[in-house]
């Protein structure tokens, strides 16, 4: 007997968070993707410093949620943290969260007509899924930021340029960051420029992280 693969689409609940006015009344709207293990509730908290008033802010969550494994002494399962995806089934699951963040971004804009900007931001896993999502997705966006993350190797540039032809993108990275060295930056700007991929990199004294003070510089254009 031979086992077989199938696959089967299905409807399931997924959850988002906001912060600030709706996306009717702001100047901005951002979409927000968090890293690997994080929850968007949590982690929408990092962009308080944005909240002024004029930008709305949308934190959707990963569609696979899992327990994360305690530290020392912590009881197991006391802590839960989301994915965007595993490289098991990996192209299945890069369909459904591009749908998926099609979806929410529809939801969002569903009345805001041509009126405000619209900014993505990724962090860490979150880079790979907000340049994935703007290169295969139907939404667009005047800014797209990959903030502690890199741009995916798999991406088809060429694609993504023609895609991205009227967004600014930024490549943010730490000092400090364990996982966006200066030779893994170096590789993602050189694939960018050998695609003629304009782009802008902002660098920061610090590690893995939202920094509050680095969000501000970046929102006002800095």
């Amino acid at each position: 007997m031979t086992i077989q693969e199938h696959h089967l689409g299905t409807t399931r609940t997924a959850r988002y968070y906001t912060l600030g006015p709706s996306a009717r009344a702001a100047r901005e709207t951002w979409f927000v993707l968090h890293g690997y293990g994080q929850l968007a509730g949590r982690f929408l908290r990092a962009f308080e410093p944005l909240d002024d008033g004029t930008r709305c802010l949308v934190a959707p969550e990963g569609l696979s949620r899992f327990y994360l494994e305690s530290g020392t002494g912590g009881r197991a399962h006391d802590k839960v943290g989301a994915t965007w995806m595993t490289r098991e089934d990996r192209l299945a699951e890069i369909e459904d969260y591009v749908r998926y963040l099609d979806t929410v971004s529809a939801e969002i804009l569903r009345e805001r007509g041509s009126a405000g900007s619209v900014c993505v931001l990724g962090f860490s896993q979150g880079t790979a899924t907000a340049a994935r999502w703007l290169a295969q997705g139907t939404a667009r966006a005047d800014r797209l930021i990959l903030y502690g993350g890199e741009v995916p190797p798999d991406l088809d540039l060429a694609v993504a340029r023609a895609r991205w032809e009227r967004t600014a993108l930024m490549l943010v990275a730490g000092s400090e960051d364990p996982y966006i060295t200066p030779k893994v930056l170096a590789r993602d700007e050189a694939r960018l420029r050998e695609h003629g991929i304009a782009h802008r990199v902002e660098r920061f004294e610090g590690g893995h992280e939202i920094r509050g003070d680095v969000l501000r510089r970046i929102a006002d254009g800095r």
